[in-house]
């Protein structure tokens, strides 16, 4: 089976569904992550709302798949926020959300449409500043993520993880950059062991380790095969910094103090690694091999789909939709020789491969939240 391309739909945050899933066909691939993150979140980069969440039913589901359907495309949803740390109520409000999705999921089919739900896990700074902090935020991501995936599980709904540190999460005057529990694969590892429920996994974004000066390819040779099940296509061009070394982050420094140094300083969270985010093939080269990626992804029987998440500098970081469409097209086409066999057309996905959704026709139920289970 050929892996299918997807677009994550924070890339169209200007456009509604119905201008998304055009795009998506005039880009050419095989379906859509949509995000769905809380209207009233805390978050203020990348996120996109594509399903109306506060009143979503059963008839919402059956149109949904529909409409995917007459489109060619599968689909996806989830919302990445902190769920275990940060303002106690805005952690309560994370958790209820991620509920509210799993039920979504359950309604799109779940996985028998293979319908996943990613998330972030998130990170508890007053436990981690502590002694054995590190373990202590992986007790309460078993903690509060147990009763999550158990409920999740009798719904037939997976969880999928990204793997991003979520480095910029906080302010540059804090000293740890490590923001989302999942960000290393050891930490990924030891919470499938405290949970080892079969119905939660990952999403790899190979972009994260790279600027950690961590290969890819040695993570995938490293990767329980069974727990991951989507690819996120994104990269990073990694910019040496003399000054402050590429293993700590930058810091935030009084302005008059690095000028008279001499020195840069971080003037936003985001800036402290050194680093540019950018897609495969489109404007600067990166420093991810690729075809080296693919082929040990293939070699472990991946088979799940290639997830294009454009945070580009040159693409989605524009603001111009004809920049953001031209990166994703130049992406799909970066990714085909290294995905497809080659044909009269050239390379592309093999059309008679896509699966249609099922119409699952699924019963409503009730919404839950935390307090209850």
């Amino acid at each position: 089976m050929a892996n299918p391309i997807w677009i994550m739909t924070s890339a169209f945050d200007q456009l509604n569904l119905e201008q998304t899933i055009t795009k998506a066909n005039e880009i050419g691939i095989q379906g859509l992550d949509l995000c769905v993150f809380r209207r009233d979140g805390t978050r203020d980069d990348f996120v996109a709302t594509h399903l109306d969440y506060e009143s979503f039913g059963p008839e919402d589901a059956h149109r949904i798949i529909e409409q995917f359907n007459q489109a060619s495309l599968r689909l996806s949803i989830g919302a990445f926020e902190n769920l275990i740390g940060g303002d106690p109520i805005q952690r309560v409000k994370n958790q209820n959300h991620l509920l509210r999705l799993i039920r979504m999921a359950y309604l799109l089919g779940g996985d028998e449409n293979d319908v996943k739900v990613g998330t972030f896990v998130g990170y508890n700074h007053e436990l981690g500043n502590q002694e054995g902090g590190f373990e202590k935020n992986l007790l309460e991501y078993q903690r509060i993520f147990e009763p999550i995936i158990k409920y999740a599980a009798n719904l037939g709904v997976s969880i999928l993880y990204e793997n991003c540190p979520m480095e910029g999460w906080r302010s540059s005057a804090q000293f740890s950059t490590y923001n989302n529990l999942p960000g290393v694969l050891a930490a990924r590892k030891l919470m499938y062991e405290l949970i080892p429920a079969k119905n939660h996994g990952e999403i790899y974004d190979p972009s994260h380790d790279i600027w950690q000066h961590t290969d890819p390819v040695e993570v995938i040779k490293n990767t329980d095969m069974s727990r991951l099940k989507r690819i996120h296509v994104k990269s990073t061009r990694n910019n040496p910094d003399p000054f402050w070394g590429n293993m700590y982050p930058m810091h935030q420094i009084p302005e008059d103090w690095a000028k008279k140094a001499g020195i840069p300083s971080s003037t936003n969270p985001w800036d402290r690694h050194h680093y540019e985010a950018t897609l495969p093939g489109f404007g600067l080269g990166d420093h991810l091999d690729w075809r080296a990626f693919v082929n040990v992804l293939k070699e472990k029987g991946f088979s799940g789909p290639f997830e294009i998440e454009n945070e580009a500098v040159l693409s989605k970081q524009t603001g111009k939709m004809g920049a953001i469409v031209q990166g994703c097209k130049a992406a799909v086409q970066n990714l085909a020789p290294l995905l497809y066999e080659l044909t009269d057309e050239g390379w592309v996905y093999p059309q008679a491969e896509y699966q249609a959704l099922k119409e699952v026709n699924r019963k409503d139920i009730p919404l839950v939240t935390m307090e209850d289970l």
